[in-house]
């Protein structure tokens, strides 16, 4: 619950015995961490009072009291401004209440400042400088935290993952910020001492005079670049250059080259902080407040570029090799920028408006298949399919005898058409490559590989698979001497008699007569389709 100054006031008494109050007023603070008033005693003196809001804040408050005893008399009488001393305290359940003497001068809005005179500009650099040049031991000796480049890095990365699982923050926001954080040349720079909550409300301005600095609950050794944040943040580059220019000038370490650029990611990402800092506080106005800035600033990065963040701009992957063709005959638009292996395809939306869902295309390369015809072929099937092999028949088991070689097949019906002219080799008739041994035989779509089995000497069964049958039926005759002969060609049938006639003289040999047609197509085989028929005489011929 927010307190009034008139409480504030109140608690004020108890902190600094003898402290009368006659006048309070509200004073300018983190809304979200601090209630703040200003008070007028009776002597005329005035004082401030920062009571916290929760235990975190109460945390800072008293860091920044170490902090405070820390800085000797001899370093507070360097510094170009004055700071806060701690007047009194009164803890209440968890949370302390501290009351500091007064400091001269007032606040200023961000405009009122970058608007102001160049001499106010170079006191504002000749501030940051002074804080930036403080020795490192006042950090070391409160226990404070320090960072390295490397661990202040790796540091705002993950807070980055932790802004990324609220699943409130702009995709193109968190890419851009995940890039200039991965770029390590951006992150080379000397550590120093930082304020590390420096902004325009603790800064206390009178005439064209910085008269101190409040709000030190964050000091450390980090990045210098976290206190210019706020200075980009007001977008007016000529007042930026004049504190740019007399800080570098007041320095004595010369400042790196990238600081402006960490400092612009450091502004936009304290948005990202302020969206998780009121979650985790469960306030839905801070919240809101912080998913209405991300929104705009993702609007105006995606309209204008934004301020320049990284190093490197950010990378467009190049898209895959021979897919621009296919994606537009299918009618996809792919996304190059954010393609990394795999492609972002998002289907053109129709004309009644509603998107396709977006899917993941992995772009595979197409290996050829061994024996298909070549890609100028017009003939070539627009699909790859295992080719047909045909192997000898085995020996029947019938004697222990060696088993002569098998003759190719081409031959054997050659041989058998001039010897008997009774079996007619069709293959050439359906379109189909026909050879003997395996990886003989292929046929352009054929889908199976097929094995001739041994059989009874003088006869042969067909497969009774009805989608074979069909594709068996709509086969083209082939022309025979004989009738008989000509219809077991066609329909791979062969009747007792029909084998006995193929079958040389002397009975040495058995022929069998097959049919091979792709199972899944029973449609009239023509140029050019996927459909292989052929009928194939195969001999086993030995000398007794």
């Amino acid at each position: 619950m927010r307190r009034k100054p008139i409480e504030l006031a109140a608690v004020a008494t108890a902190a600094v015995p003898g402290l009368t109050p006659t006048a309070v007023s509200s004073a300018p603070d983190d809304p979200a961490d601090f209630d703040a008033a200003l008070l007028l005693d009776s002597e005329g003196k005035r004082w401030r009072v920062r009571s916290p809001r929760h235990a975190e804040a109460s945390a800072r408050l008293e860091t920044e009291f170490l902090v405070l005893r820390a800085f000797a008399p001899g370093i507070r009488a360097e510094l170009p401004f004055l700071m806060p001393t701690v007047a009194g305290t009164v803890r209440q359940g968890q949370l302390s209440t501290f009351v500091y003497s007064h400091l001269a001068g007032a606040t200023r809005s961000l405009d009122e400042l970058s608007s102001g005179s160049p001499a106010l500009a170079r006191e504002i650099g000749a501030a940051l400088a002074a804080i930036h040049d403080l020795p490192r031991s006042i950090v070391s000796n409160a226990d404070l935290p320090s960072y390295t480049p490397n661990e202040f890095r790796q540091r705002r990365l993950n807070e980055l993952d932790q802004a990324a699982t609220t699943g409130k923050i702009p995709p193109l926001l968190l890419r851009r910020w995940e890039h200039a954080m991965e770029d390590v040349s951006l992150w080379r720079f000397n550590p120093c001492v930082v304020h590390g909550d420096l902004h325009e409300d603790n800064l206390l301005v009178e005439g064209e005079r910085v008269t101190a600095v409040t709000g030190w609950t964050d000091l450390r050794i980090g990045d210098p670049a976290d206190d210019m944040a706020w200075l980009v943040a007001s977008n007016e580059q000529d007042f930026v250059n004049a504190v740019l220019d007399h800080y570098t000038a007041s320095r004595r370490d010369v400042p790196d080259a990238h600081l402006l650029r960490r400092a612009a990611l450091s502004a936009e990402f304290a948005l990202a902080q302020y969206l998780v800092k009121g979650m985790a506080a469960g306030n839905e106005d801070m919240i809101d407040e912080a998913e209405s800035m991300l929104a705009t600033l993702a609007e105006d990065v995606a309209e204008h570029g934004g301020q320049p963040i990284s190093v490197e701009p950010l990378p467009a992957a190049a898209p895959v090799p021979g897919t621009e063709q296919a994606n537009a005959e299918a009618g996809v638009h792919v996304d190059t920028a954010t393609v990394t292996g795999t492609v972002t395809a998002a289907p053109v939306p129709p004309a009644n408006g509603t998107a396709p869902a977006v899917s993941k295309v992995t772009l595979l390369p197409m290996e050829p298949v061994p024996g298909t015809a070549p890609a100028g072929d017009a003939t070539a099937g627009s699909s790859a399919r295992p080719a047909v092999h045909v192997t000898p028949i085995p020996r029947e088991s019938e004697t222990d005898e060696p088993t002569a070689a098998p003759q190719p097949a081409a031959e054997t019906a050659q041989h058998t058409d001039a010897s008997k002219g009774t079996a007619k080799d069709t293959a050439a008739d359906a379109g189909a490559q026909v050879s003997a041994g395996p990886g003989a035989g292929k046929a352009a779509g054929a889908s199976a590989d097929v094995t001739a089995v041994p059989g009874p000497a003088k006869s042969f069964e067909p497969s009774k698979s009805s989608n074979a049958d069909g594709a068996l039926d709509d086969a083209p005759q082939s022309a025979a001497p004989d009738s008989d002969a000509g219809a077991a060609g066609a329909t791979g049938t062969a009747s007792e008699s029909d084998a006995e006639a193929g079958v040389p003289a002397g009975g040495d040999t058995s022929t069998q007569s097959i049919a091979v047609v792709q199972p899944d197509s029973v449609a009239e085989p023509g140029a050019g389709d996927n459909t292989s028929t052929a009928a194939i005489t195969v001999v086993d011929s030995a000398s007794r």
